[in-house]
């Protein structure tokens, strides 16, 4: 099939029905499979950076990502929106190959490894936070979203930004600052 439409044919229009996956559906699954990489992350640096300060403030934000991950799986059985597995596994693996970049260390957590996975961290709970708004305007239209419990995670989003960015800087300080030296 050609890619690019007859110069002369008329251009298709959409009848209100579409023969593949709905975009919501695709939506909310890519959304899960980041989901699931964040956690998995989320936990991994709070396991590694237990018994220190960042452990200490990353721990309960990590408890709080992978309680977003089952609202999201939540919110999608209320819109009956089945789970796509291959997406999850995806989000799965790509969590673990990221574990595989070289940090400078072979054994233990390297300064600048943890400052990339908080990074990262940073940039899932902004698409997070994405996610729990674009639902919240959709909430306007369909009775099935509970706008009161989108504005908590929105609010609960906003709140881990806050904390991972706070120790992002440290960490970007401390790394930064002992490679320059």
């Amino acid at each position: 099939m050609n890619a690019f439409p007859d110069a002369g044919a008329s251009p298709r229009r959409p009848t209100g029905r579409t023969a593949g996956p709905k975009p919501l559906g695709i939506y909310l699954n890519d959304h899960l499979a980041g989901a699931t990489a964040g956690t998995g992350r989320a936990a991994r640096l709070a396991r590694t950076a237990r018994g220190c300060a960042l452990g200490r403030a990353i721990e309960p934000v990590a408890a709080e990502i992978a309680q977003d991950r089952t609202a999201l799986l939540d919110i999608m059985r209320d819109l009956g929106v089945p789970v796509r597995r291959y997406k999850v596994c995806a989000g799965w693996a790509a969590e673990r190959l990221g574990r595989l970049k070289p940090n400078g260390h072979l054994v233990r957590p390297a300064p600048l490894g943890t400052l990339l996975d908080l990074e990262a961290l940073r940039l899932g709970v902004e698409g997070k936070a994405a996610c729990w708004y674009t639902l919240r305007r959709l909430a306007a239209t369909d009775g099935r979203l509970d706008p009161a419990r989108l504005d908590t995670l929105l609010e609960r989003a906003r709140r881990q930004q806050e904390r991972i960015e706070e120790w992002r800087v440290r960490q970007a300080e401390e790394a930064l600052a002992a490679a320059a030296g």
